[in-house]
């Protein structure tokens, strides 16, 4: 096939090729494309000129493709296709039905807020293509200021200048313990001075979770626990929880998460309550959200 016939090709004469082949005659494919018999006949007649050779051979019974119609008939298909999904994806984008959208979030936002909101969103629309990064709150606004996210739930530190925010409320996160279900403590109500004992699995020290747990320890007059495993890793918690005696805070969307979906582990049920200071809901004030972006951020607001 010649550039020139190429560079001649419209989405007219693919359609018109498409047509003959499904339906074996020329009146019937002019009316399937919407154009008169003549006008159709031309077109094919041109094509056929430009192709250098005959598309159809013409049969009593119909029009049935040569070897160089059936080439045209594939690559029309295939062709077609793609413009129709490309007008489709134009309409989605323009309609906010589609889309790259990417968010950060800590680990219990991520599991009561954000995955529900883009499990809703995307039966909307079905193109949205979302990246989702779950990371301490530092490591996300600096994201956010950096332009890598379209918005994140996080909480703010005193480092950040929050006058380049808008900020939306998020809500109050409780502690749970979670643990392996043989624990000794699984399945009765204790105070947190029977879990000094053993070994806790915990983020860093300045996190929100150990901090609020450190406080707990210490407003009720008790020393902190000292046999600390530091990791912010939730696969390294479980998998030490899994193995032995160890105790593992977790916001309370992520520990029933993972006792419903696993029965070897459980929650230990403590008299103290132990709450993390709340999240936020925080984009860029000087970035405009795309449709899908800002449809995805209302999803989540009307969840909190």
């Amino acid at each position: 096939m010649s550039l020139s016939l190429i560079q001649r090709l419209k989405p007219s004469h693919l359609k018109l090729i498409r047509a003959i082949h499904d339906s074996g005659k020329l009146q019937l494919a002019a009316e399937a494309v919407g154009m008169s018999q003549p006008a159709a006949s031309r077109m094919l007649s041109e094509l056929e000129t430009n192709a250098g050779g005959p598309l159809f051979e013409r049969l009593p019974r119909g029009m049935d493709p040569t070897p160089m119609g059936m080439a045209f008939v594939r690559h029309a298909r295939v062709i077609l296709a793609e413009v129709d999904a490309l007008t489709n994806e134009i309409a989605q984008l323009r309609g906010g039905l589609a889309g790259a959208v990417r968010v950060g979030a800590v680990t219990g936002p991520a599991v009561g807020a954000l995955v529900p909101a883009l499990t809703a969103v995307r039966r909307k629309a079905p193109g949205i293509q979302p990246t989702v990064e779950v990371a301490p709150s530092v490591a996300l606004i600096r994201g956010l200021e950096e332009g890598r996210f379209d918005f994140v739930l996080a909480r703010i530190g005193s480092e950040n200048d929050t006058r380049s925010f808008h900020a939306y409320p998020g809500r109050t996160e409780h502690v749970r313990l979670l643990a392996r279900a043989s624990h000794p403590l699984a399945g009765h109500k204790v105070s947190l001075a029977d879990t000094l004992p053993y070994e806790f699995v915990i983020q860093e020290p300045g996190s929100p979770i150990r901090t609020a747990l450190e406080q707990s320890f210490l407003s009720n007059r008790m020393p902190t626990p000292t046999r600390v495993t530091n990791s912010s890793s939730l696969l390294v918690a479980l998998s030490c929880i899994s193995q032995s005696t160890a105790i593992a805070p977790q916001t309370q969307e992520v520990a029933q998460l993972l006792t419903g979906m696993d029965s070897a582990l459980s929650i230990i049920d403590i008299e103290e309550d132990i709450t993390v200071s709340s999240f936020l809901v925080l984009h860029n004030r000087y970035n405009r959200l795309s449709p899908i972006a800002q449809e995805l951020l209302d999803e989540v607001l009307r969840r909190l």
